[in-house]
Order: C-alpha cells, then structure tokens, then sequence
C-alpha cells in the first residue's frame, strides 16, 4: 500500500507541475491528492506494524489498540499544525488586502520619480526586498509589477524589471519569518526562531539580489528611461486614510514576530490579535461613509478578495505530505539520502535547486518530516540554509515561485524568454548566496 499512496503523490505532483498543460487547476489536484493519500493509508492495516516502529506515542497519550484511531490520531496532530499555517496565512493576506483597498500603497509608489533606469532598478530592487519581507513575496510581486507598468510605457525594459522584481521578492521574503511561506512553515514548525533566522539569512539574501542588479546595471549603462504620463489617480494627494492603514498594516505584520517572543504563543495568535485591531480602526475610519462606500472598504469585502485558492492548495499538499510522513516514508527517504550523499549542505542545495521545477511549500514540508528537531534543533545550520535555498532556488525558473508567477500571468512573460533573460543572474545570485551563507557559517562556528 506504501508503494501505491507514493504513486498518488507522484502523480498529483506531476499534475500540478504540469497545471497549464493538462488544464486542471493545482488546487483541485492537490486536494483530491491529500485526501486520496489518507484514504489509502486507512484503508492498509498491513502498514501497522511499520507505522508503530517509526512513531513513538507520547507517554501522556494512551496506547491506541486500533488501527484506524492511529491514523486518525496521526491526522487529527497534522490537521493541527496545517491550520496554525493557514490561519497566519489568511490573517496576513486580509491585512494586505485592507491596505490595498484604501491604495496604502501609494505612499511607497507615488514618491519614485528618478528618470534613471539604473537608478530606478536599484530602487525598485531595494524597495521590493524589504517589502517583501514585511508583506510576503506574491503580495509584493503584484504591488511591485503594477509600479513598474504604471511608469514604464516600453515592454521590453519593463519585462527585465518585472524578472528582477521575482528575484527580490522571493530573496526578500527568505530572511523573514512572514516573508515567504515556506520560511513561516520551518518559523511555525519550530525549526527557526525570528532572530535566528534573520540574522544567519540576511547577508547570503542581499547577495542573492546583489548580484543580478549589478549584472544588469552594468548592462543598463547609457539606456534612457522613457516614463509614462502619470494617471489621473496618482495625480490625487494621498488622503490620510491611506497614510493610517499603510503604517498600521506595516506595524500590525512586524508585531506578530514581536508578539510571539513575548507571550510565547503561537505566531498565528498573533497574526489574528493585529487583525482585530487593523479591523477595528478600519470599521471606525469607514463610519461616517454612506452603506454603499462602506461595504467597499469592509473587512468582509476583503476577506472575500484573498486568493483562497492558494490556502486550499497548501491544504491539499501539507496534507498529502503527512500521509507520507505517519507512514514513515520520508524518513526512509531522508536515510538514503544521508547514505547516498552524505553532506547536508549538498542535499539542501540540490534541494533549492529542485524548487525551481516543483513547488517550495511540499519541499519545505517534506524536509521537515525527513529530520527531526531531536537531531537537529530549532535554529541548526540544516534549517536556516533550508529556509534560504527553499525561498530563493525557485526565481531560477519563471514557474519555481509564486511571484514567478504572479509576474508571468500579470505582463504574460514567456518562460523560454525568462530562461534566456533572467535565469542565469538568478541563478548564479543563488549559488553566490549560498556560498556566503555557508562561508558565514563556518567562520561563526
């Protein structure tokens, strides 16, 4: 039965690598793999004994005798940690949204003026990284790329800013614990702690972005920038609302870490208890709006704009993942490749590299169930470079990220064009900041 629920997995991944080929979307393909998974797994008592040499119960909970309430223990612990993720990720992605809907925004947008496209690269580069560490990369990716087609009328140089803009993105958002998904899973998950992880992942990060925006400024040398005509929005003063949600929205992300190393509680309490209050000042901003207006700047109105579609993706796959791990699969897998290879450093490399075809959420979740916090604790030299070449291998290919794709789908960016272009900076920033980390690391220790 191991054998056949590996298959599934196998073939829902394929499925959802292959999303725009076969027409299905990878939400739906990841769902119908992470119950199928379960499914399987109940329906194979044979697997028993194996399950009860690769698990050790905690003594406070009572030997369970049948095999279905062993499954059904092992699903009820995953379904636990899967819904601390997707709460913190709902919470983050409607505070966002309440900023957005007021164009909170604009306070970064409005004020880049240079006429400099080297000038504007770096700007636009530096803006991203930290943006994106605050924010997440996908959110950021979307505020950055409508920046960009808003003041550069000419596609081809606006195509190169949008593939620098995924790069930065997704090298911002892997030295923060809410800046990228997969750091906030290894965050959650008690791998990393907040400092920790900023302070071994900043350096290789800066050098990951450092690297390609210098190729390319190089390469901007003597070039023009042609800006378009401002808009008759961007012509308006930035009313005060948008001001107070801006700063409140920015605030309310950078308390949650600040939140969690005080009261020791979980990240997503936080995450929920800073959109309580974002709520609130929203509501009272929006009091004295005709019903009409309000319901446009309601909370409701922005919860019903948040792309739960990539909730339920993470859902289907964490859970697939799980199945995997209750059966003691990767565990197994994690052996051969310590036998095989041997030098985590090169597994975790390789492991970067592999989020540039497939998905960085199931790699991430996978590495966690291969090693345990018993070998290597909370803040080891395997979780940080994890959190780094997880966050940053998947700019090597247009679809390796989330932004990579939200900037494909927004300026219709071609794969082979963005392989051409921008895969070999991405690229060569990822081994550089791999190497810096690395470096870093030896030096320390």
């Amino acid at each position: 039965m191991e054998g056949i629920i590996i298959s599934v997995f196998v073939i829902g991944y394929l499925l959802i690598a292959l999303e725009h080929k076969v027409k299905i979307d990878k939400t739906a393909t990841a769902l119908v793999t992470g119950v199928l998974c379960w499914t399987i797994f109940m329906a194979s008592p044979e697997t028993f004994q194996s399950l009860t040499e690769s698990h050790t119960l905690s003594d406070s909970v009572p030997q369970i005798e049948s095999y279905r309430f062993t499954v059904l223990g092992f699903l009820a612990e995953h379904l636990s940690e899967i819904s601390q993720i997707l709460f913190f990720l709902m919470g983050a992605m409607t505070i966002v949204e309440l900023v957005d809907q007021r164009q909170g925004f604009r306070v970064i947008t409005d004020n880049i003026t240079t006429k400099s496209p080297r000038t504007l690269l770096w700007i636009v580069c530096i803006i991203t990284f930290f943006l994106s560490s605050v924010l997440d990369n996908l959110t950021t990716t979307i505020v950055m790329v409508s920046l960009v087609r808003k003041i550069l009328p000419v596609r081809d140089l606006r195509l190169i800013y949008a593939g620098m803009i995924v790069i930065a993105a997704n090298a911002g958002g892997a030295w923060s614990p809410i800046g990228d998904v997969t750091t906030t899973m290894l965050w959650i998950g008690g791998q990393i702690s907040a400092i920790g992880i900023m302070k071994d992942t900043f350096l290789p990060s800066v050098v990951c972005i450092l690297i390609p925006v210098l190729m390319l400024s190089h390469s901007l040398k003597g070039r023009k920038l042609i800006r378009d005509r401002k808009t008759k929005d961007s012509n308006q003063p930035i009313n005060k609302d948008s001001k107070i949600m801006f700063v409140l929205g920015i605030a309310g992300l950078l308390f949650v870490p600040i939140f969690k190393t005080v009261t020791h509680l979980p990240p997503y309490t936080g995450m929920i208890f800073s959109l309580g209050i974002i709520w609130m000042v929203s509501e009272f901003l929006s009091s004295k709006m005709e019903p009409e207006t309000r319901r446009r700047y309601s909370v409701s109105y922005a919860i019903s704009k948040i792309d739960m579609s990539s909730i339920l993706f993470f859902l289907g796959i964490l859970l697939a993942v799980g199945a995997l791990q209750s059966m003691g699969t990767l565990l197994h897998f994690a052996q051969f490749l310590d036998n095989r290879i041997g030098d985590q450093r090169i597994i975790v490399t390789l492991i970067g590299m592999l989020s540039a075809v497939v998905d960085n959420v199931p790699l991430v979740a996978a590495s966690k169930a291969m090693y345990s916090l018993q070998t290597y604790p909370m803040d080891s030299m395997l979780w940080a470079f994890l959190a780094y070449c997880a966050g940053t291998g998947g700019s090597m290919l247009i679809i390796g990220s989330a932004a990579g794709v939200a900037a494909m789908g927004m300026e219709k960016i071609n794969f082979v064009w963005y392989l051409k272009k921008i895969s070999l900076m991405a690229a060569l920033g990822y081994f550089a900041g791999a190497a810096v980390y690395l470096l870093q690391f030896h030096l320390v220790n």
